[in-house]
């Protein structure tokens, strides 16, 4: 047994919990979820979305797959379930998202969407960057010249989850501002770079397409924006 494996089986016998994918408790665990809940995220490969309608200045998104199943689950236990372990495992298939949305080994930025405060104390820290971390780490061991930067900052803004599609955008839209430094600092930072956005999951896209707006305005042309999930919107009947 390698010595990650054993270090998960003891987890799993000192520290037990129901599987993060399906609730199943009593099944041994592996990163936070059961054998079968372990297989089928692995089964997901990332590919292109699209929100509809899109919002102006959408760059092409990159999705492990549709916020739905067990990658639902898991995301709601990491975010919203204090089950802050997950943040490895979810890291390491954003590192796929990126890969598959930059397609070759080439110098990459990624700039993460900026969290609240409010949302960050509600989750004892910033969830996406317990994500980022691992994802660049793993990105970094397949040879991949990745960094991160933070250009921009998130201002107090309404729950989005609270909002319609119309109010999601007006909030995204007043909702980030640029660090000061990065107006003239970040497109020299970033020549040569593929700029890719990262958040856990896209709904309407307005987020994203706020930041890659500012970003464009100082002079940097965001290439892509990968995610872990997105949201299959239904319209009314």
């Amino acid at each position: 047994m390698r010595t990650d494996q054993l270090l998960g089986a003891l987890t799993d016998l000192v520290l037990p919990a129901a599987c993060a994918g399906c609730r199943a408790a009593g099944a041994p665990l592996r990163s936070g979820v059961c054998a079968g809940c372990a297989a089928l995220l692995d089964g997901l490969r990332p590919g292109p979305v699209r929100p509809s309608p899109a919002p102006a200045g959408l760059p092409p998104c990159t999705a492990l797959g549709g916020y739905a199943g067990a990658l639902r689950e898991v995301l709601l236990a990491y975010k919203e379930r204090g089950r802050h372990g997950l943040g490895r495992p979810l890291g390491f298939l954003l590192a796929e998202v990126v890969a598959a949305a930059v397609r070759s080994p080439r110098p990459t930025v990624l700039v993460p969407v900026p969290t609240t405060m409010r949302a960050a104390r509600a989750r004892h820290g910033d969830h996406l960057t317990r994500i980022v971390r691992p994802a660049v780490r793993r990105l970094r061991a397949a040879g991949w010249p990745v960094t991160v930067a933070r250009p921009v900052r998130a201002l107090p803004r309404p729950d989005s989850a609270e909002l319609d599609a119309a109010g999601r955008a007006e909030a995204a839209a007043a909702g980030f501002r640029l660090r000061p430094m990065s107006v003239s600092r970040l497109p020299r930072v970033v020549a040569g770079h593929a700029v890719v956005v990262v958040d856990d999951i896209v709904t309407t896209g307005s987020s994203i397409a706020a930041i890659a707006k500012l970003l464009n305005d100082c002079d940097v042309t965001v290439d892509a924006a990968a995610v872990l999930a997105a949201t299959v919107r239904r319209g009314r009947a």
